[in-house]
């Protein structure tokens, strides 16, 4: 998909500064972060967002879910806790289709 933005950061066809990645998910640093640690997590096979993903794509948002756990867990904050967060359509805040998680902490109750 080559006018999707997170597309092109997986594809490597658009810079970021990735803090996580395996076989099926990347994630990078936010560009206008809400706390000291703001990364998002997407996939690396395109889904426009959670309301229109398919039975299929559940392991993929799965493994987001994971690497958020792993990154939050490598970053210190495991045990102190931290927040992941997904926008779902215009109205949910969604501005990037591909469906992406927030992972963010080390602000009490920032929200992303």
């Amino acid at each position: 998909m080559t006018d999707c933005l997170f597309c092109r950061i997986v594809a490597r066809e658009s810079s970021a500064d990735i803090e996580y990645e395996d076989d099926r998910v990347v994630a990078f640093k936010d560009i206008y972060p809400k706390a000291p640690l703001h990364v998002l997590v997407v996939p690396k096979r395109h889904i426009d967002g959670i309301q229109t993903m398919e039975r299929g794509d559940a392991e993929d948002i799965g493994r987001c879910l994971y690497a958020a756990r792993q990154i939050a867990e490598r970053a210190g904050y495991g045990d102190r806790g931290y927040r992941v967060t997904v926008n779902c359509g215009a109205e949910g805040g969604q501005q990037v289709y591909h469906v992406h998680f927030h992972l963010v902490a080390g602000r009490r109750g920032t929200r992303a």
